[in-house]
Parts: structure tokens; C-alpha cells; sequence
């Protein structure tokens, strides 16, 4: 790949800057160099994909309560079955399905309006009982379980090797990966930015797009841009490897306490949401954590909560009010672009959303409107979208 060590300083010039060499910037960068934009410089203040990025659960998936998250969900689902193919990477995925564990009526009832949301858009999820979701995965205890949503064709893929498959393949087009290069400053004047300050020079551009997850919002600051993420820690484990192996199981999540748990090459990966974590970029790992899960899963799926992890790691979810993206084009300095704020869902919208980024670019219509996902729905009175099925 064509990275900044070959290169003492960046470019002095380029076409489009992207800011954020993660999973969302590379797949940005790979959509506009196979379009033919050939001058495109990512700046990735540490390596490619070791940000947020680095540190996702893996979860592939068109299972949500809104439509437009259904749609990005689904267009990317396809996009990682092609991947070997477009633009030509092993990514691991796995097919295993997701099953969400349901443990009120009200929960079922939402669950099952979303179901009929999905199946109208071709997303083949469906409702199960008790005894079913037992099947699908034998970890699940059943009691005070009242139901399940499965949706069979989502499931889990390896997020580096999605990052470095579009990364080769933009490397290959020429794109330049400026790596262990800081943004310190945008200049703008009048409703555009005209140049990307960095540790390393001075970029003059035409276009910049902020992919840079957590510190979105520094990004925005220095043009101008009000981008509302906050940065929270999430962390997870890995079991030692298991004897007799794991049984084949969907990725399965206890909605009620967001435990969740997946295979993961010889053993499980085990992760839950902790509601009292404060905002912050701490990415320190607390293997106390854990208790929380063990707890959760002593009600749910007694077999998980006394099994032998081999540590785990913490990442950073970069987060909305709506606990929906930040996708569009700045109403006030236009060149400037943003894809950010996914709430846990960037990994698996990637792919879509190079796509509309690369459309937005090159001033055309993308193939998902994704107007009400703007920056602007925060401060112009428009309604928002909260997303219901957020891990």
C-alpha cells in the first residue's frame, strides 16, 4: 500500500481529503478511486483501522427499527457477501444469523412491528418462541423468555480484514494512506475549506470528509461544523478455547441487558453494554467489567456466566442524541462532507455508505436518501430518528 512511511511529508495537494483511516474512510477512499477520482489523500493520525474500528464486535446485520438503517443494512450485507470478489478480501464472515432474546410482552410487540418493517423491505427475519430460540442456540435458558427475533442472514465478519481489503484496493488506485499524520487545523474561507493542516504539511483541497468516529467532533470544530458525537467506552472478552467446541450459534444478544455473545474462532466472544459508563476516550480494559456480564448471563444462559475468558479489550462507540448516523454534506461550509456518529453501527453500514459518500462527492443522487440523517435535524426543528435496536 501507498502510505505516509514512503513519504516524508503528504501530498501538497488533493482532490479529497478524508480524515479517518478507519473502516468508513477506507471504504470512502475505495468507492471515489473506482469512481475515478484519482488526487484522494486519508489522513489516519495512528495505523489504518486502529481506532474504533480496530475494536468492534464484528456484527453484520439488516435487523433494525428504522427504515433507513434497514436499507444501509441490507445494501452492505450484500456488499460483504461480494467482498472477495469487490474489491477482493477474506473477511471471515459468517452467516450465523442474529437472535435478539425478548423477555416482555412490550418488547415482543415492538419487535414484532419490526419484523413486518423488515420483511417488507426483503429482510427475512421472523418471530420465534421460547423452545426455538433454545434450538438455534443451546445456551439459552428459557424461563421468563416470552419470545425471540431471529433474522438469518446477518451475522459476523472480521472488521480489520475488511479495513485492509479496502484499503489494497485503494492503495491500488492510487489513493495515498497517510498514516501516524495528526490533523491540527483546517483553513476555510467564506463557506469553504481550502486547506487540511497536519503534523506532517499542509494539504490544499477541494473536498474534505470528516469519517473520524469518536473525535468527530474536534473535526467539525476546527471547520466550523457542528457534529454532535460523544465518544463512550464498550468493551468485550474472549473465552479460552473450549472443550468440546462451541456449537455453531447465531449472534445472540439478552435485549433486556444488552449481553451478548458470539462464536469466536475456538471459543466465544462475550460483550455487554455498561449504562453507567461516562463519555470519554479512556480505552483502558477493566477486567471487573466482566461481572456485569456474568451476571446478566446467569439468568439467560447459566452455561456462559463461570467460563474462562483470555482477556478482552475496550473500544470507543461514537454516539448521537438519536443513537443515529451523522451522513451529509455541511449546509454552511459545502465542501465539507461528514460519516460519522453510527452509534455502534458503523462496521456494518461501511459499505453503503462509501457508496453515498462517494455520491455526495460527485454532487449526484446516492442510492439511499439519506437527508434526514444530516447534522442539521439536531438544530432545525426536524425530527430526529431513534433507533430502537442498539447494542
Amino acid at each position: 500500500m501507498t502510505s505516509s512511511p514512503v513519504f516524508p511529508t503528504v501530498p501538497r495537494t488533493a482532490d479529497v481529503v478524508i480524515i479517518g483511516g478507519g473502516v468508513m474512510g477506507t471504504a470512502i477512499a475505495f468507492h471515489l478511486a473506482e469512481a475515478g477520482v484519482r488526487n484522494i489523500v486519508v489522513v489516519e493520525r495512528g495505523e489504518l483501522g486502529r481506532g474504533s474500528s480496530g475494536k468492534p464486535i464484528g456484527g453484520v446485520r439488516a435487523h433494525f427499527s428504522d427504515p433507513l438503517n434497514i436499507e444501509l443494512g441490507s445494501r452492505s450485507l450484500r456488499a460483504f457477501r461480494d467482498f472477495p470478489d469487490r474489491p477482493g478480501a477474506d473477511i471471515r464472515l459468517d452467516t450465523v444469523g442474529y437472535l435478539f432474546l425478548l423477555t416482555t410482552e412490550r418488547q415482543a410487540a415492538d419487535f414484532e412491528a419490526g419484523v413486518r418493517l423488515q420483511n417488507s423491505l426483503g429482510v427475512p427475519s421472523r418471530m420465534t418462541g421460547p423452545e426455538e430460540a433454545r434450538r438455534l442456540c443451546p445456551y439459552v435458558r428459557t424461563e421468563g423468555l416470552v419470545a425471540a427475533a431471529h433474522s438469518p442472514a446477518d451475522g459476523h465478519a472480521r472488521p480489520g480484514l475488511v479495513v485492509q481489503g479496502y484499503a489494497r484496493a485503494a492503495a491500488r488506485a492510487g489513493v495515498v494512506l497517510a498514516t501516524h499524520t495528526t490533523v491540527t487545523g483546517l483553513d476555510t474561507a467564506g463557506d469553504r475549506v481550502t486547506a487540511v493542516h497536519t503534523d506532517r504539511g499542509r494539504i490544499d483541497c477541494a473536498t474534505v470528509v470528516c469519517a473520524a468516529g469518536a473525535w468527530s467532533a474536534r473535526i467539525g470544530e476546527m471547520a466550523g461544523v457542528a457534529l454532535p458525537v460523544r465518544p463512550v467506552r464498550r468493551q468485550l472478552a474472549f473465552t479460552v478455547p473450549l472443550t468440546p467446541p462451541a456449537p455453531r450459534i447465531p449472534f445472540t444478544i439478552d435485549f433486556t441487558s444488552s449481553a451478548y455473545f458470539h462464536n469466536s474462532d475456538d471459543g466465544l466472544l462475550f460483550g455487554l453494554a455498561d449504562p453507567r459508563e461516562p463519555d470519554g476516550f479512556d480505552t483502558t480494559w477493566t477486567p471487573d467489567w466482566l461481572e456485569l456480564f456474568r451476571e446478566a448471563v446467569r439468568h439467560r444462559a447459566p452455561a456462559l456466566a463461570d467460563l474462562e475468558t483470555a482477556g478482552g479489550w475496550a473500544g470507543l462507540y461514537e454516539v448521537t442524541p438519536d443513537h443515529n448516523a451523522l451522513i451529509g454534506r455541511s449546509s454552511e461550509v459545502v465542501n465539507f462532507l461528514y460519516a460519522t456518529g453510527f452509534s455502534g453501527h458503523g462496521f456494518l453500514q461501511a459499505p453503503a455508505v462509501g457508496e453515498i459518500v462517494r455520491d455526495l462527492c460527485l454532487e449526484r443522487a446516492p442510492c439511499v436518501d439519506v437527508g434526514p440523517l444530516s447534522a442539521d435535524r439536531f438544530r432545525s426543528g426536524a425530527g430526529v430518528r431513534p433507533e430502537s435496536y442498539v447494542v
